[in-house]
């Protein structure tokens, strides 16, 4: 894996990734959190390739702008490009756009994870929800 990877992914937008939908608005166009997911999407499948057996990376921060708004059943395309790699913690510049206008634009850090650790780290958290009686 290396600085400057890039991924584009295109889609059409439909009527499930509403604001509407999401509850995140009350209008018929591309939610903002449904954005966000496609955006994290381009990144995960961007470096997925380049990763080693047993591994995968997980968002762990994100900085966009929803710029314009898109009606349902427009294309959007994201591109995300690998702008720093630190260890582990990878760092994506992020853009979208519809068929019109560049719709969000910001960064986005993903971190490598081994999964087989991480899935039993989640068992062990369940384990201790269960044994509690409420939250803190």
């Amino acid at each position: 894996m290396k600085e400057g990877l890039k991924l584009t992914l295109e889609k059409k937008v439909t009527p499930q990734e509403s604001a509407s939908q999401y509850g995140s608005g009350t209008v018929e166009v591309f939610a903002t959190p449904a954005m966000i997911a496609f955006m994290e999407q381009t990144a995960l499948k961007c470096v997925a390739p380049h990763l080693e057996a047993g591994t995968t990376t997980v968002g762990i921060g994100i900085d966009i702008k929803h710029l314009k708004a898109t009606p349902i059943n427009m294309k959007v395309k994201c591109q995300a490009i690998v702008t720093k790699i630190d260890g582990k913690k990878i760092t994506f510049q992020i853009e979208a756009w519809d068929e019109m206008d560049k719709i969000g634009t910001g960064t986005h850090i993903r971190y490598v994870i081994d999964i087989e650790q991480f899935s039993q780290q989640l068992e062990e958290k369940k384990k201790l929800a269960n044994l509690q009686t409420g939250y803190c």
